[in-house]
């Protein structure tokens, strides 16, 4: 697996020891820094430190690679840092076209039979309008990561993702690689989905019953 380019802070270290744990922009699990792994630094590290990073899997544990501190490293190494920066923080992945194609066959056919039986669109409306807002919470959540703002908070994205924006926030999380390797995050996302698709399988399957 290649390793993925990432940004965190330096919430611990023993200077005595060598090593310390960086806790990831995203708020995935911490990863482990030796300070073999910092490349042309000026000076050592220290908590509190912004880190950039390649995160690598070794003996079962998360660490750090060719890391290096953000404002301490060398004028030549820092050009190359951040036009490697700018790269990585502008990609956005391709549109999970089929994904969700799939994941929303149930809802529009559920939302469109809703619509036509009471003439009520507010389940089309809803749908659309939260998954834009959800969608546009995720891009400025990843950005006030980066820039190591205040996040907003992930209660207020599964409410969005409840109120009818998952399918937004699904795109988002594939589109933007924003939190979808959070295992805590996407097991309550994924259940806010299950409950939408009950929600309409339970529509239509009692509504023929009526």
């Amino acid at each position: 697996m290649k390793p993925s380019f990432q940004r965190g802070q330096l919430i611990t270290w023993k200077d005595d020891r060598g090593f310390g744990f960086i806790q990831p922009a995203d708020g995935s699990q911490d990863i482990f820094l030796h300070i073999s792994e910092l490349k042309d630094s000026t000076r050592r590290p220290q908590a509190g430190d912004t880190i950039y990073y390649y995160a690598v899997v070794r003996d079962g544990k998360a660490c750090a690679c060719n890391a290096f501190i953000l404002g301490a490293r060398n004028k030549l190494a820092s050009t190359a840092s951040r036009n490697r920066t700018a790269a990585n923080g502008g990609t956005i992945f391709p549109f999970p076209v089929v994904e969700v194609l799939l994941l929303s066959i149930l809802p529009l056919l559920g939302s469109l039979h809703f619509t036509w039986a009471t003439h009520n669109p507010l389940p089309l409306i809803l749908y659309s309008g939260m998954s834009l807002l959800t969608f546009s919470l995720y891009a400025d959540d990843k950005s006030r990561a980066k820039r190591g703002d205040w996040r907003t908070p992930e209660k207020t994205l599964h409410l969005c993702e409840l109120a009818g924006g998952w399918l937004g926030g699904f795109v988002a999380q594939r589109r933007l690689r924003h939190k979808s390797s959070k295992k805590s995050y996407q097991a309550e996302f994924w259940t806010i989905v299950t409950l939408h698709h009950l929600v309409w399988l339970g529509w239509l399957f009692g509504y023929r019953v009526l």
